[in-house]
């Protein structure tokens, strides 16, 4: 194979957007002279590695716009914790047939008791099988909705996130909401509830849920479409964090 050629395949495979072969063609030209592979073979695995690259570059990409936090690997979880789930309860979570069915998972419980590594846990596992999934803390939801129409970053973000599969709201209602934002928000999820899955981690209750919100009666008409199918997990336990709590000297 002469340089030309090389160079001839790397131009057509950058026209194209093969990306594989483009940064590969060389290395892919000498396996198959070493290999001597049919004609069939060797253009079914130059079709594999290219449609390999380009499920790891998807995967990629959807994961830095999840946001996800650093610990979101459930198989690193620690299945010593006494904390009110199972290992049961949790492998059955992580096989997302919840997510088919839109159902809601709520996680509460005080803080460190792994409410954030479950829920983000998920979200990561739902990526890795294909969902569109976003992990947002509820300042964050707020301010796409406030600014969609103003910004079009805020604009794209709202466009995912209403077509998203599972969104994680991540400890919904630890600051104080107004009613302007309280409205914005119960009007987006009544518009996503049927259609979206939700990951909520809390540690508030639906009384003080009423009181984040200055309004009973949105914190009522919110509840009811989030707990209308939802699995709620109360968790308990001391933090993991406090007890795991790590120092200089």
């Amino acid at each position: 194979m002469g340089q030309y050629k090389l160079t001839l395949i790397k131009a057509h495979a950058k026209r194209l957007r093969l990306s594989s072969l483009f940064a590969n063609a060389s290395d892919v030209l000498i396996a198959a002279q070493k290999g001597t592979p049919s004609y069939d073979d060797f253009l079914c695995t130059v079709l594999e590695q290219e449609v390999q690259c380009r499920t790891e570059k998807q995967l990629a990409q959807r994961r830095k716009l999840a946001k996800m936090p650093l610990a979101h690997n459930l198989d690193n979880y620690d299945s010593s914790l006494s904390n009110g789930i199972s290992n049961t309860q949790l492998n059955q979570l992580r096989e997302l047939h919840w997510v088919d069915e839109c159902y809601n998972i709520m996680l509460t419980g005080p803080c460190g008791v792994g409410k954030t590594l479950i829920a983000s846990g998920l979200c990561n596992d739902a990526i890795n099988k294909g969902y569109k999934a976003y992990f947002r803390c509820m300042e964050e939801i707020l301010n796409t909705l406030k600014t969609k129409d103003l910004i079009p970053s805020a604009k794209q973000e709202y466009k995912r996130l209403r077509e998203a599969h599972v969104i994680v709201i991540d400890d919904l209602m630890n600051i104080s909401v107004s009613q302007e934002e309280g409205n914005l928000f119960f009007s987006f999820v009544n518009n996503t509830f049927e259609s979206t899955s939700y990951i909520i981690t809390t540690n508030k209750s639906p009384a003080e849920w009423a009181k984040a919100l200055d309004d009973e009666v949105l914190a009522t008409a919110l509840l009811d479409r989030i707990l209308f199918k939802c699995q709620l997990i109360q968790l308990s336990g001391t933090s993991y964090r406090l007890k795991n709590r790590q120092t200089i000297f």
